[in-house]
C-alpha cells in the first residue's frame, strides 16, 4: 500500500470542491491525514488546484445517488483501507417563504441535504462498524436550531440532520463510533452565491415585508458573514481528534445566542403554558 498507516486517518469529506467543504479539505490535508475528497465534477481540477498531494484522492459523487455513494466509499477503503472520520458537507440553501417554495423545490432540497445524506451516511457505516471505530460529522447550520424567514424550507432539512444525528450517535456509541452534528452561524463562504444557492422563482407579494426582506439582505450579506471558515474547518479538525467529542457543537457566536434565545422563548411558552402542559395525562398517571 504504500502508506504510513499508524496515526493517519482517513477521512472521507462530500461537497468539497468548495466553501467550508474545501476549507475542511484543506485543514486535513495539512495536518497529514489522507482524505477522500467527493465533488460532483470535474475532480481533476480540485486534485491539480491542490496541488496533487498524494494524501488525496478526488472522486465524483453525486450525494443523490445511492449506488454512487456505495461506490465512493468502497473507493475509499480500496485506496486507504479504512475510513475513519466521515464529514457530510455536501447540500445548498433554499430562500423561499414555506408557502412560496414549490413540491419540486421543496423535494429537491431534501433529496440533497437529507436523503444524499443518508445515502453516504449508509455507505459508510457498514466500514466503520467492521472496525468498530468512526466518527460521522454531519454539517448542519443555526437554521437547523431555529427557524428563520425565508429559510423555513432548509431550515428543516436541518432539523432533520440534527433529529438524524442526536439517534446516530446513541446507536453507535456502543460500536464504539461517534456522531456529531456541527451548526455553523453565517461564514464568509460561497453559501450565498447562486452556484449554492437556490431562490425559489415564486413570489407571493404578501411576504415582501418578511421575506423579502431578508432576500435584500441575503444579496447584501454575502462575503460579510462574521465566521472565518478557516477557523471553523480547525475547529472540525479538534473534534475529529477529540477522545469525548460532542453530539451537538454550534459554532460561532451568532448560532450560540440564536439557539440560547430560542430555549429562552421556549421555556417562557412552558411557563404560559404549563397547566395546559401537564394536564394531558390520564388521571391515574
Amino acid at each position: 500500500m504504500g502508506f504510513n498507516m499508524t496515526n493517519q486517518k482517513v477521512w472521507f469529506i462530500t461537497g468539497a470542491a468548495r466553501g467550508i467543504g474545501l476549507e475542511i479539505l484543506k485543514a486535513v490535508l495539512e495536518t497529514g491525514d489522507n482524505v477522500v475528497a467527493t465533488v460532483r465534477k470535474s475532480a481533476d481540477s480540485l486534485a491539480d488546484q491542490l496541488g496533487n498531494p498524494e494524501n488525496l484522492q478526488v472522486v465524483l459523487l453525486d450525494i443523490t445517488d445511492e449506488q454512487q455513494a456505495v461506490e465512493a466509499a468502497n473507493q475509499a477503503i480500496e485506496k486507504f483501507g479504512k475510513i475513519d472520520v466521515l464529514v457530510n458537507n455536501a447540500g445548498y440553501g433554499l430562500l423561499s417563504a414555506v408557502e412560496e417554495a414549490t413540491a419540486d423545490e421543496v423535494r429537491n432540497n431534501f433529496e440533497t441535504n437529507v436523503f444524499g445524506l443518508l445515502n453516504v451516511t449508509r455507505a459508510v457505516l457498514p466500514h466503520m462498524r467492521h472496525k468498530r471505530s468512526g466518527h460521522i460529522i454531519n454539517i448542519s447550520s443555526v437554521g437547523g436550531l431555529s427557524g428563520y424567514i425565508g429559510w423555513g424550507v432548509y431550515g428543516s432539512t436541518k432539523f432533520a440532520v440534527e433529529g438524524l444525528t442526536e439517534a446516530l450517535a446513541l446507536e453507535l456509541a456502543p460500536l464504539g463510533i461517534h456522531a456529531t452534528v456541527v451548526a455553523p452561524g453565517f461564514f464568509r463562504t460561497e453559501f450565498l452565491d447562486t452556484s449554492s444557492l437556490t431562490r425559489s422563482g415564486n413570489i407571493i407579494p404578501d411576504y415582501e415585508e418578511t421575506v423579502g426582506e431578508i432576500r435584500k439582505i441575503a444579496t447584501q450579506a454575502n462575503k460579510k458573514q462574521p465566521g472565518d471558515p478557516v477557523k471553523l474547518a480547525k475547529a472540525i479538525v479538534q473534534v475529529a481528534n477529540a477522545e469525548k467529542p460532542p453530539v451537538h457543537l454550534p459554532l460561532g457566536k451568532d448560532s450560540l445566542q440564536r439557539y440560547r434565545e430560542k430555549t429562552a422563548n421556549f421555556e417562557k411558552d412552558i411557563e404560559a403554558w404549563h397547566d395546559v402542559i401537564t394536564g394531558t395525562d390520564h388521571d391515574d398517571v
